[in-house]
């Protein structure tokens, strides 16, 4: 809607027959699941977003008719009977979508061509590994082992936020968890490197780190074991319509509970008067206003800009004073190579391998990182990413945000020739490991960590946030359970989103579902969540027609 159109939201008393008013800005997950649960516990909300579209980082572009997917790779929660599962039904996201699941969750392949499947059951993955290194037989089984039983455990406390749990919800996760309690700690405790260094094989040594894809760095054993676990049991597939797809399902879930989102709406910064948030001022000068607003857009944007440096806690300083910028705290940015290939990758091909370079691979692909490059078949996770008879692929590594920032700010010509060093070398390699693929390349598409920002805002394009089983996963821990995703000294103003709830689309899900259940009580609501029932097939026409995604210029 234009300017010119949009229904300007004036102060006012509110009365006691009158709902109340929250702004929330940005229409990334977060923000779409904090105005899905607030509509639907009583309050009159309104979004505002700086781009055209919902979802934020999860998002796609089209360019020649196929549809680039940017950033689901696995969604915890597909399956049923869990919390995470109930969130995602709850907020519409999965209605009327077909689910894909994969017998593997990654293959890694070396330099010499030797691969391992990271198969989830685990009586085959243990088979096929024992196959590749009978000598690591000890460490083999034990990780089987602790697979199988995660498969048992299937637990995902995603609903409320532990100071609201009722004493019957806290006993309940008690049984579930004590248990376990010891596996879940040691396998806490235990980081994956230093479990992959006990193999003797040098290409298990390697790979098991690659697991999800590319090396997490931090990551210990448990969300290996937690998330093969998940995929065995069909919950952490990939939904029909990739990742715009699952924010245009919340977006209508959304508007459909009488929620409104304004599309091109930037706001400049949060109204204040007397320590107490009272709305937004948007580009432009307009002015809106409410009883409460939410910020769900990048994090440093808020503190920083939003509210000028004003409000802080001692979290938020850990955060955005002490970690931001610190390699270990935050995932680095991604380099993007979308292909369109005219024809089709035979079905039993698999759909993720995660290649390990060689020294000169290395050196001639741009800031890479890890020295790994991740190759998905795109057209195996759902219909509708490319035109019948035709096929996407998408390659992505791990990159340094500073190195694109600074070469596209002194040098743009540099900087397009080092996006088309990318789309080069991706088209040699795939050619290399797939004979013939090179003459049939019909585009090839390049986004680099700084695409991400301009087209996002997500600070240094780091689509993931925060690490998790850092400290800074401590911290946001207690900004959830104590702060309470306030800032101290400023009432009427919640924070959601990835840079407050947790970086995977889940945790930022349910960081809506937080931030409304606080809420709630001081704005006199009560708390209110029901599954949305939608049956309808989904269909790859929500997403948008191509020719609109085009002239919109989503990249």
């Amino acid at each position: 809607m234009s300017r010119e159109n949009r229904p300007v939201w004036h102060r006012r008393e509110r009365g006691p027959e009158d709902a109340p008013r929250v702004i929330i800005i940005g229409a990334g997950i977060g923000g779409l699941s904090t105005g899905a649960y607030a509509q639907m516990s009583g309050a009159e909300t309104r979004i505002f977003e700086r781009h055209v579209l919902p979802g934020g980082c999860c998002t796609a572009w089209s360019r020649q008719d196929y549809v680039f997917d940017y950033c689901i790779e696995w969604l915890t929660g597909t399956g049923r009977n869990n919390d995470a599962s109930q969130v995602w039904r709850e907020l519409g996201a999965l209605d009327g979508k077909t689910i894909a699941n994969f017998e593997m969750f990654n293959t890694v392949v070396d330099e010499n061509g030797r691969s391992v499947t990271f198969y989830n059951d685990p009586d085959r993955l243990e088979r096929h590994l024992l196959e590749i290194s009978p000598a690591d037989a000890r460490p083999i089984k034990a990780f089987c082992r602790d697979l199988r039983r995660f498969i048992d455990i299937n637990h995902y406390p995603f609903l409320t936020p532990p100071p609201l749990q009722p004493l019957k919800e806290k006993l309940a996760t008690l049984r579930v968890v004590l248990p376990d309690f010891v596996l879940f700690w040691r396998t806490a405790a235990t980081r994956m490197e230093k479990f992959a260094g006990r193999f003797q094989d040098p290409l298990l040594r390697r790979a098991f780190p690659f697991i999800f894809f590319q090396d997490h760095e931090v990551f210990p054993l448990l969300p290996y074991l937690f998330n093969m676990a998940s995929a065995h049991h069909h919950n952490a597939g990939f939904p029909q319509g990739g990742s715009l797809g699952l924010a245009r399902s919340v977006e209508e879930r959304y508007t459909s509970l009488g929620g409104r989102v304004d599309y091109r709406a930037r706001v400049e910064r949060i109204l204040v008067e007397n320590d107490r948030a009272i709305g937004v001022e948007l580009r432009g000068g307009e002015r809106h206003y409410a009883d409460h607003v939410v910020s769900a857009c990048d994090g440093h944007t808020t503190i920083h800009r939003l509210l000028g440096g004003r409000y802080t806690s001692p979290a938020v300083d850990r955060l955005f004073e002490e970690m931001m910028g610190r390699p270990e705290m935050v995932y680095p940015g991604v380099v993007s190579a979308f292909v369109g290939v005219k024809g089709e990758f035979d079905p039993s091909e698999r759909h993720s391998v995660t290649y390990l370079l060689s020294e000169e691979d290395s050196a001639a692909l741009p800031a890479v990182r890890q020295n790994s490059l991740v190759v998905q078949l795109r057209s195996h996770y759902s219909d509708g990413f490319a035109p019948p008879g035709k096929s996407v692929v998408h390659c992505t590594y791990f990159s340094d945000y500073a190195y694109w920032k600074e070469l596209r700010r002194t040098d743009r010509k540099a900087y397009w020739a080092r996006k088309q060093d990318v789309a080069d070398f991706v088209r040699d390699f795939l050619e290399r490991h797939h004979p013939g693929v090179a003459g049939a390349i019909e585009v090839i598409d390049v986004a680099s960590p700084t695409t991400t920002e301009r087209y996002t805002g997500v600070r240094e394009g780091s689509i993931l946030g925060w690490k998790s089983f850092t400290d800074a996963d401590d911290v946001i821990t207690k900004l959830i359970n104590k702060d309470r995703l306030r800032l101290p000294g400023l009432s009427g103003f919640s924070l959601a989103g990835q840079w407050f709830g947790g970086g995977s689309l889940i945790r930022a899900a349910a960081s809506g579902r937080f931030v409304t259940q606080y809420l709630c009580r001081d704005l006199g609501l009560e708390f209110r969540a029901w599954e949305s029932g939608g049956t309808e097939p989904w269909h790859a026409g929500k997403l948008g027609s191509l020719p609109q995604l085009e002239r919109r210029g989503v990249r």
